[in-house]
Protein backbone atom coordinates (compact mmCIF):
# COMPACT_ATOMS: atom_id res chain seq x y z
CA UNK A 1 0.00 0.00 0.00
CA UNK A 2 1.11 3.43 -0.53
CA UNK A 3 0.96 5.05 2.31
CA UNK A 4 0.63 8.93 1.21
CA UNK A 5 -1.55 7.88 -1.89
CA UNK A 6 -4.20 6.31 0.73
CA UNK A 7 -4.01 9.42 3.00
CA UNK A 8 -5.21 11.49 0.12
CA UNK A 9 -7.23 9.72 -1.04
CA UNK A 10 -8.99 9.37 2.50
CA UNK A 11 -8.98 13.29 2.93
CA UNK A 12 -10.22 13.86 -0.29
CA UNK A 13 -13.08 11.44 0.03
CA UNK A 14 -13.79 12.87 3.27
CA UNK A 15 -13.78 16.49 2.13
CA UNK A 16 -16.22 15.78 -0.78
CA UNK A 17 -18.98 14.16 1.63
CA UNK A 18 -17.94 17.33 4.07
CA UNK A 19 -18.70 19.92 1.13
CA UNK A 20 -21.65 17.81 -0.69
CA UNK A 21 -24.37 20.34 -1.26
CA UNK A 22 -27.98 19.23 -0.05
CA UNK A 23 -31.21 19.44 -1.60
CA UNK A 24 -35.07 19.59 -0.59
CA UNK A 25 -37.21 16.53 -1.61
CA UNK A 26 -39.04 17.18 -4.22
CA UNK A 27 -42.55 16.25 -2.88
CA UNK A 28 -43.86 16.70 0.95
CA UNK A 29 -46.83 17.23 3.39
CA UNK A 30 -46.88 21.12 2.86
CA UNK A 31 -45.58 21.38 6.03
CA UNK A 32 -42.06 21.00 6.15
CA UNK A 33 -39.72 20.22 3.30
CA UNK A 34 -37.13 17.36 3.79
CA UNK A 35 -33.76 17.12 2.88
CA UNK A 36 -32.26 14.73 0.53
CA UNK A 37 -29.20 13.52 2.49
CA UNK A 38 -28.20 13.12 6.35
CA UNK A 39 -26.71 16.37 7.48
CA UNK A 40 -24.16 14.22 9.74
CA UNK A 41 -23.57 10.78 10.03
CA UNK A 42 -20.47 8.58 11.71
CA UNK A 43 -18.55 9.46 8.32
CA UNK A 44 -18.69 13.14 8.93
CA UNK A 45 -16.71 13.14 12.17
CA UNK A 46 -12.60 14.31 11.44
CA UNK A 47 -10.64 11.68 10.35
CA UNK A 48 -8.12 13.11 13.10
CA UNK A 49 -10.55 11.47 15.36
CA UNK A 50 -10.21 8.39 13.97
CA UNK A 51 -6.91 7.50 12.16
CA UNK A 52 -3.37 7.70 13.61
CA UNK A 53 -1.89 9.56 10.52
CA UNK A 54 1.89 8.36 11.85
CA UNK A 55 3.14 6.16 9.50
CA UNK A 56 5.63 4.52 11.72
CA UNK A 57 2.62 3.79 14.50
CA UNK A 58 -0.05 2.90 11.97
CA UNK A 59 1.34 1.70 8.66
CA UNK A 60 -1.84 0.05 7.79
CA UNK A 61 -3.68 3.54 8.04
CA UNK A 62 -6.20 1.49 10.06
CA UNK A 63 -9.15 3.36 12.31
CA UNK A 64 -7.97 3.24 15.57
CA UNK A 65 -10.99 4.86 17.16
CA UNK A 66 -14.21 4.51 15.28
CA UNK A 67 -17.55 6.19 15.23
CA UNK A 68 -20.89 4.15 15.17
CA UNK A 69 -23.17 7.43 15.00
CA UNK A 70 -23.95 11.04 15.20
CA UNK A 71 -27.90 11.74 16.35
CA UNK A 72 -30.13 13.79 18.80
CA UNK A 73 -28.22 17.39 18.68
CA UNK A 74 -28.93 20.36 20.75
CA UNK A 75 -29.35 23.62 18.30
CA UNK A 76 -28.57 27.13 18.52
CA UNK A 77 -28.07 29.94 16.21
CA UNK A 78 -24.75 31.92 18.21
CA UNK A 79 -23.67 35.01 17.04
CA UNK A 80 -24.65 34.14 13.14
CA UNK A 81 -23.65 30.48 13.09
CA UNK A 82 -25.35 27.19 13.29
CA UNK A 83 -24.33 25.26 15.69
CA UNK A 84 -25.13 21.49 16.86
CA UNK A 85 -24.01 19.90 19.95
CA UNK A 86 -24.74 16.37 18.82
CA UNK A 87 -24.78 12.95 20.54
CA UNK A 88 -21.41 11.31 18.56
CA UNK A 89 -21.80 7.54 19.57
CA UNK A 90 -18.43 5.17 19.72
CA UNK A 91 -17.95 2.14 18.56
CA UNK A 92 -17.36 1.50 22.59
CA UNK A 93 -21.42 2.39 22.67
CA UNK A 94 -20.05 5.47 24.69
CA UNK A 95 -21.87 8.90 23.67
CA UNK A 96 -20.02 11.99 23.48
CA UNK A 97 -20.91 15.82 22.88
CA UNK A 98 -19.13 17.51 19.89
CA UNK A 99 -20.23 20.78 18.09
CA UNK A 100 -20.46 21.09 14.48
CA UNK A 101 -21.09 24.48 12.77
CA UNK A 102 -22.98 25.21 9.39
CA UNK A 103 -22.96 28.23 7.43
CA UNK A 104 -26.29 28.06 6.32
CA UNK A 105 -28.14 25.54 8.75
CA UNK A 106 -29.04 23.11 6.15
CA UNK A 107 -25.58 21.38 4.75
CA UNK A 108 -21.47 21.91 4.96
CA UNK A 109 -21.65 21.03 8.67
CA UNK A 110 -18.22 20.31 10.33
CA UNK A 111 -17.15 19.40 13.69
CA UNK A 112 -15.23 22.15 15.61
CA UNK A 113 -11.55 20.39 16.42
CA UNK A 114 -12.29 18.41 19.58
CA UNK A 115 -14.84 16.96 21.33
CA UNK A 116 -16.45 19.36 23.87
CA UNK A 117 -14.91 18.49 27.64
CA UNK A 118 -18.02 18.37 29.87
CA UNK A 119 -17.14 18.62 33.69
CA UNK A 120 -18.45 15.88 36.03
CA UNK A 121 -20.82 15.65 38.57
CA UNK A 122 -19.99 14.51 41.93
CA UNK A 123 -20.38 11.00 40.52
CA UNK A 124 -19.64 10.74 37.36
CA UNK A 125 -21.58 9.23 34.28
CA UNK A 126 -20.74 6.19 32.26
CA UNK A 127 -22.53 7.77 29.60
CA UNK A 128 -24.15 10.86 28.77
CA UNK A 129 -26.65 12.03 25.59
CA UNK A 130 -29.20 14.26 23.76
CA UNK A 131 -28.52 17.72 25.58
CA UNK A 132 -31.01 20.17 25.30
CA UNK A 133 -29.88 23.57 24.12
CA UNK A 134 -31.68 26.77 26.13
CA UNK A 135 -30.78 30.28 25.59
CA UNK A 136 -32.17 31.63 28.86
CA UNK A 137 -33.31 35.60 29.58
CA UNK A 138 -30.82 35.27 32.54
CA UNK A 139 -27.77 35.28 30.05
CA UNK A 140 -26.49 31.70 30.32
CA UNK A 141 -27.00 28.96 27.52
CA UNK A 142 -27.98 25.56 29.77
CA UNK A 143 -27.78 22.07 28.53
CA UNK A 144 -29.76 19.77 29.86
CA UNK A 145 -28.78 16.10 28.99
CA UNK A 146 -29.02 12.60 30.01
CA UNK A 147 -26.58 11.33 32.76
CA UNK A 148 -26.63 7.29 33.08
CA UNK A 149 -24.92 5.32 35.54
CA UNK A 150 -25.39 1.78 36.50
CA UNK A 151 -28.05 0.46 38.97
CA UNK A 152 -25.61 -0.66 41.97
CA UNK A 153 -28.74 -1.69 43.50
CA UNK A 154 -28.61 -4.37 40.86
CA UNK A 155 -25.42 -5.72 40.97
CA UNK A 156 -26.07 -8.64 39.33
CA UNK A 157 -27.30 -6.99 36.32
CA UNK A 158 -25.20 -5.14 34.15
CA UNK A 159 -27.80 -3.97 32.06
CA UNK A 160 -29.98 -2.40 35.21
CA UNK A 161 -29.32 1.50 34.60
CA UNK A 162 -30.48 5.18 36.33
CA UNK A 163 -31.28 8.38 34.93
CA UNK A 164 -30.69 11.88 36.24
CA UNK A 165 -31.19 15.46 34.18
CA UNK A 166 -27.86 16.86 34.22
CA UNK A 167 -27.26 20.49 33.78
CA UNK A 168 -24.28 22.51 32.48
CA UNK A 169 -24.19 26.40 31.54
CA UNK A 170 -21.87 28.18 28.65
CA UNK A 171 -21.37 31.01 27.03
CA UNK A 172 -19.93 29.79 23.91
CA UNK A 173 -20.31 25.88 24.07
CA UNK A 174 -16.68 25.72 24.90
CA UNK A 175 -16.17 26.56 28.42
CA UNK A 176 -19.08 24.64 30.14
CA UNK A 177 -19.45 25.02 33.78
CA UNK A 178 -21.31 21.63 35.76
CA UNK A 179 -24.11 22.23 37.95
CA UNK A 180 -25.09 19.59 39.86
CA UNK A 181 -27.72 16.79 38.29
CA UNK A 182 -31.85 17.86 38.78
CA UNK A 183 -33.11 15.87 41.94
CA UNK A 184 -36.39 14.49 41.52
CA UNK A 185 -38.48 11.41 43.43
CA UNK A 186 -38.31 9.76 39.55
CA UNK A 187 -35.81 9.35 37.05
CA UNK A 188 -35.28 11.79 34.48
CA UNK A 189 -34.30 10.81 30.80
CA UNK A 190 -36.22 14.03 28.96
CA UNK A 191 -35.85 17.42 30.88
CA UNK A 192 -35.89 20.85 29.20
CA UNK A 193 -35.58 24.28 30.42
CA UNK A 194 -38.00 26.78 29.20
CA UNK A 195 -36.50 29.78 28.15
CA UNK A 196 -38.25 32.63 30.04
CA UNK A 197 -38.72 32.98 34.30
CA UNK A 198 -42.02 32.25 35.45
CA UNK A 199 -42.86 35.19 37.94
CA UNK A 200 -45.96 34.68 38.93
CA UNK A 201 -47.61 30.66 40.50
CA UNK A 202 -50.21 29.71 42.83
CA UNK A 203 -49.42 29.02 46.69
CA UNK A 204 -51.91 27.65 48.77
CA UNK A 205 -54.40 29.64 46.77
CA UNK A 206 -52.90 32.95 46.46
CA UNK A 207 -50.93 34.13 43.76
CA UNK A 208 -47.24 34.48 44.69
CA UNK A 209 -44.86 36.74 42.42
CA UNK A 210 -41.06 36.01 41.99
CA UNK A 211 -38.31 34.17 39.60
CA UNK A 212 -38.68 30.40 39.10
CA UNK A 213 -36.72 28.36 36.54
CA UNK A 214 -39.32 25.98 35.03
CA UNK A 215 -38.29 22.97 33.47
CA UNK A 216 -40.68 19.98 31.66
CA UNK A 217 -40.00 16.95 32.54
CA UNK A 218 -40.51 13.38 32.51
CA UNK A 219 -41.20 11.68 35.19
CA UNK A 220 -40.23 7.65 35.04
CA UNK A 221 -40.13 4.84 37.53
CA UNK A 222 -37.65 2.90 36.11
CA UNK A 223 -34.85 3.83 33.53
CA UNK A 224 -36.99 2.58 29.99
CA UNK A 225 -40.70 1.91 31.62
CA UNK A 226 -42.78 5.08 32.68
CA UNK A 227 -44.55 3.24 35.40
CA UNK A 228 -46.84 5.54 36.79
CA UNK A 229 -45.78 8.51 35.14
CA UNK A 230 -48.11 9.92 33.49
CA UNK A 231 -46.04 12.08 30.60
CA UNK A 232 -44.66 15.50 29.58
CA UNK A 233 -44.16 17.26 33.01
CA UNK A 234 -43.83 20.90 34.37
CA UNK A 235 -42.00 21.46 37.18
CA UNK A 236 -40.67 24.96 38.86
CA UNK A 237 -37.34 25.68 40.75
CA UNK A 238 -36.12 28.65 42.47
CA UNK A 239 -32.47 28.06 42.45
CA UNK A 240 -30.71 26.26 39.39
CA UNK A 241 -27.78 25.70 40.74
CA UNK A 242 -29.30 23.63 43.08
CA UNK A 243 -32.02 22.34 41.36
CA UNK A 244 -34.70 20.33 43.00
CA UNK A 245 -38.37 18.88 41.49
CA UNK A 246 -40.25 19.34 44.47
CA UNK A 247 -44.14 19.47 42.90
CA UNK A 248 -44.59 18.34 39.27
CA UNK A 249 -47.66 18.46 37.20
CA UNK A 250 -48.60 16.83 33.99
CA UNK A 251 -49.12 19.53 31.12
CA UNK A 252 -49.00 16.74 28.29
CA UNK A 253 -50.35 13.33 29.19
CA UNK A 254 -50.25 9.77 27.80
CA UNK A 255 -53.39 8.63 25.90
CA UNK A 256 -54.71 5.07 25.06
CA UNK A 257 -54.36 3.95 21.19
CA UNK A 258 -52.46 7.02 20.41
CA UNK A 259 -48.99 7.77 19.39
CA UNK A 260 -47.89 8.82 22.41
CA UNK A 261 -49.33 5.42 24.68
CA UNK A 262 -46.03 4.01 25.97
CA UNK A 263 -44.51 7.36 26.86
CA UNK A 264 -44.00 11.07 25.71
CA UNK A 265 -41.22 13.75 26.14
CA UNK A 266 -40.48 17.67 25.41
CA UNK A 267 -38.06 17.69 22.29
CA UNK A 268 -35.89 20.76 22.05
CA UNK A 269 -36.79 24.25 24.25
CA UNK A 270 -40.27 25.69 22.73
CA UNK A 271 -40.26 28.90 20.31
CA UNK A 272 -41.84 32.11 21.66
CA UNK A 273 -44.68 32.99 19.14
CA UNK A 274 -47.23 35.24 19.17
CA UNK A 275 -49.87 32.91 19.20
CA UNK A 276 -48.25 30.77 22.33
CA UNK A 277 -45.82 28.81 22.96
CA UNK A 278 -44.68 26.28 20.09
CA UNK A 279 -43.86 22.71 21.25
CA UNK A 280 -42.27 19.51 19.64
CA UNK A 281 -42.22 16.75 21.15
CA UNK A 282 -41.85 12.56 20.75
CA UNK A 283 -44.23 10.07 21.74
CA UNK A 284 -43.58 6.28 21.94
CA UNK A 285 -46.05 3.44 21.24
CA UNK A 286 -45.64 -0.43 21.39
CA UNK A 287 -45.79 -2.35 18.06
CA UNK A 288 -44.76 -6.05 17.45
CA UNK A 289 -41.21 -4.84 16.24
CA UNK A 290 -40.76 -2.97 19.33
CA UNK A 291 -41.41 0.56 20.41
CA UNK A 292 -42.38 3.35 17.55
CA UNK A 293 -40.62 6.67 18.20
CA UNK A 294 -42.61 9.59 16.22
CA UNK A 295 -42.57 13.38 16.17
CA UNK A 296 -45.82 15.42 17.14
CA UNK A 297 -46.40 19.07 17.97
CA UNK A 298 -48.61 21.02 20.14
CA UNK A 299 -48.97 24.55 21.11
CA UNK A 300 -49.44 26.39 25.35
CA UNK A 301 -50.74 29.37 26.53
CA UNK A 302 -48.20 32.43 26.44
CA UNK A 303 -49.64 33.61 29.79
CA UNK A 304 -49.40 29.95 31.37
CA UNK A 305 -47.66 27.24 29.33
CA UNK A 306 -49.00 24.63 31.28
CA UNK A 307 -52.37 25.12 29.19
CA UNK A 308 -52.43 22.97 25.75
CA UNK A 309 -54.22 25.26 23.54
CA UNK A 310 -53.70 23.34 20.20
CA UNK A 311 -52.55 19.67 19.71
CA UNK A 312 -53.20 18.40 16.17
CA UNK A 313 -53.79 14.49 16.03
CA UNK A 314 -51.45 11.41 14.91
CA UNK A 315 -47.88 12.09 14.11
CA UNK A 316 -45.67 15.20 12.35
CA UNK A 317 -42.87 13.31 11.16
CA UNK A 318 -41.82 9.34 10.80
CA UNK A 319 -39.38 7.90 9.44
CA UNK A 320 -39.44 7.51 5.48
CA UNK A 321 -37.45 5.12 3.17
CA UNK A 322 -33.81 4.73 4.25
CA UNK A 323 -34.29 6.74 7.44
CA UNK A 324 -36.53 3.98 8.96
CA UNK A 325 -32.88 1.59 8.65
CA UNK A 326 -30.40 1.78 11.35
CA UNK A 327 -29.32 1.17 15.04
CA UNK A 328 -32.85 1.04 16.73
CA UNK A 329 -35.24 0.95 13.85
CA UNK A 330 -38.33 2.53 12.98
CA UNK A 331 -36.98 5.70 15.20
CA UNK A 332 -37.84 9.59 14.57
CA UNK A 333 -36.38 11.87 17.60
CA UNK A 334 -35.39 15.73 17.94
CA UNK A 335 -33.63 17.68 20.91
CA UNK A 336 -33.59 20.73 18.98
CA UNK A 337 -34.41 23.09 16.68
CA UNK A 338 -33.47 26.98 15.58
CA UNK A 339 -35.50 29.86 14.49
CA UNK A 340 -34.24 31.97 11.85
CA UNK A 341 -34.90 36.36 12.18
CA UNK A 342 -36.97 35.71 8.71
CA UNK A 343 -39.21 33.19 10.17
CA UNK A 344 -37.69 30.23 9.10
CA UNK A 345 -38.21 27.24 11.42
CA UNK A 346 -34.94 24.62 10.99
CA UNK A 347 -35.96 21.35 12.65
CA UNK A 348 -32.90 18.96 13.45
CA UNK A 349 -34.28 15.25 13.75
CA UNK A 350 -32.39 11.39 14.08
CA UNK A 351 -33.41 8.71 12.63
CA UNK A 352 -32.87 5.18 13.44
CA UNK A 353 -30.32 6.47 16.54
CA UNK A 354 -27.75 6.45 13.60
CA UNK A 355 -27.81 9.37 11.58
CA UNK A 356 -29.17 13.55 11.63
CA UNK A 357 -31.50 15.18 9.26
CA UNK A 358 -32.81 18.91 9.06
CA UNK A 359 -36.68 19.47 7.68
CA UNK A 360 -37.41 23.28 6.93
CA UNK A 361 -40.35 24.96 7.98
CA UNK A 362 -41.59 28.47 8.71
CA UNK A 363 -43.10 29.92 11.96
CA UNK A 364 -46.26 30.41 10.51
CA UNK A 365 -46.59 27.04 8.68
CA UNK A 366 -46.20 25.38 11.89
CA UNK A 367 -48.77 27.65 13.93
CA UNK A 368 -51.15 27.11 11.17
CA UNK A 369 -50.57 23.07 11.55
CA UNK A 370 -50.73 22.92 14.92
CA UNK A 371 -53.76 25.54 15.14
CA UNK A 372 -55.89 24.33 12.35
CA UNK A 373 -55.17 20.30 11.91
CA UNK A 374 -57.70 18.57 13.98
CA UNK A 375 -56.77 16.99 17.39
CA UNK A 376 -57.15 12.97 18.19
CA UNK A 377 -60.93 12.33 18.43
CA UNK A 378 -59.11 8.87 20.45
CA UNK A 379 -61.65 6.32 18.62
CA UNK A 380 -62.38 5.23 15.33
CA UNK A 381 -66.05 6.84 15.23
CA UNK A 382 -63.95 10.29 16.12
CA UNK A 383 -61.48 9.35 13.27
CA UNK A 384 -63.88 8.98 10.66
CA UNK A 385 -66.11 11.96 11.38
CA UNK A 386 -63.43 13.84 11.07
CA UNK A 387 -62.41 12.53 7.69
CA UNK A 388 -66.19 12.87 6.37
CA UNK A 389 -66.34 16.94 7.80
CA UNK A 390 -63.27 17.38 5.53
CA UNK A 391 -64.89 15.78 2.29
CA UNK A 392 -68.10 17.24 2.97
CA UNK A 393 -66.51 20.38 2.96
CA UNK A 394 -63.86 20.14 0.38
CA UNK A 395 -67.06 18.65 -1.69
CA UNK A 396 -68.61 21.37 -1.14
CA UNK A 397 -66.07 24.34 -2.15
CA UNK A 398 -65.46 22.58 -5.39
Amino acid sequence: MNYELRKQQLIERHEALLAMKNEPEEWGNGIYERYRHPILTAEHTPLEWRYDFSEKDNPYLMQRIMMNAVLNAGAIKLDGRYLLVCRVEGADRKSFFAVAESPNGIDNFRFWDEPITMPEDLIPATNVYDMRLTQHEDGWIYGVFCAERHDDSQPGNLSAATATAAIARTKDLVKWERLPDLKSRSQQRNVVLHPEFIRTKIVNGKCVNGEWYAFYTRPQDGFIDTGSGGGIGWALVEDITHAEVREEIIINPRHYHTIQEVKNGEGPAPLKTQRGWLHLAHGVRGTADGLRYVLYMYMTALDDPTRVTAQPGGWFLVPEGKEYVGDVMNVAFSNGWILDDDGRVLIYYATADTRLHVAVSSLDRLIDYCMNTPRDGLTTGASVETIKRLIAKNMNKW
